[in-house]
């Protein structure tokens, strides 16, 4: 389970405003953000199991994101990572759109997935639940966890609110970031069942920040993104949602 919330062309001063989660189990070997070695162009987190990265931007102005599509009837390993989607849009070139309609001839080689991917002016989406088109999405404030696009889940709607709030108080910052996707509380059953959900594991994992032992939220990251720089935080988390480790960095954009 993860959870982004974007705000997409809603301030002038920061075109994109993004606060996630990523959400793993803790055991999966991970590095946190960094530029990578084999393209000092890309600032992004590692999955050192599969390769990709689940969230990334570049010195081109150029973002991504992936989570996985809840759907506990497809659970056979499929033949390609979802971490190689983000990853190789932010090394390659293609405007958003050309790239996702790529990826939408070949979705099915994936476990469900739901992408993001902009380049400073635009942002688009691609789900691989049915065969709806890639979407370019219109200036607006849009959640995404493990389900479609804006699915009013509790945690989704709850940090599109606090979103919206930032940016009606003009005034933004990691903290007030970060305050988008971390609360704990758990969602209340009915609110659970209005969208399908309801067994003991959606409960445990309702809430924006996870406790749930061998499993829970690995990190935070925010994303200011102006005309042209970038501040990038990602904070880390042990298993008991303490703080391991946090990476800064201001991007100075070439775009």
């Amino acid at each position: 389970m993860c959870l982004v919330i974007i705000g997409h062309q809603q301030n002038p001063q920061w075109p994109l405003l993004v606060a996630a989660n990523r959400d793993e189990f803790h055991a999966r070997a991970t590095a946190p953000a960094a530029y990578w070695g084999d393209n000092a162009e890309m600032l992004a987190g590692r999955d050192l199991e599969a390769g990709g990265t689940w969230m990334g931007v570049t010195r081109g102005g150029r973002f991504a994101a992936v989570t996985n599509y809840r759907d506990p009837a497809r659970t056979a390993p499929a033949p390609r990572s979802r971490g190689e989607l983000p990853t190789d849009f932010l090394l390659g070139t293609d405007a958003p759109m050309d790239y996702l309609a790529r990826v939408a001839t070949r979705r099915a080689e994936y476990a469900g997935f739901n992408l993001l991917v902009g380049d400073g002016d635009s942002l688009c989406y691609l789900g691989n639940d049915g065969h709806a088109d890639p979407l370019a999405l219109e200036p607006g404030l849009y959640g995404l966890s493990n389900a479609r696009l804006d699915t009013p889940w509790p945690k989704v709607e709850l940090g599109k609110a606090v979103m919206a709030r930032l940016l009606s108080a003009g005034e933004f910052n990691h903290e007030s970031l970060a305050s988008a996707v971390s609360d704990q509380t758990l969602a209340r059953p009915e609110e659970l069942h209005d969208q399908g959900l309801g067994g003991d594991m959606d409960v445990l994992l309702s809430a924006q920040f996870i406790h749930a032992g061998s499993y829970g939220t690995r990190s935070t990251t925010t994303i200011l993104q102006g005309q042209d720089s970038l501040h990038w935080r990602e904070t880390s988390f042990d298993d008991a949602g303490r703080v391991t480790g946090t990476v800064e960095e201001l991007v100075a954009l070439a775009i």
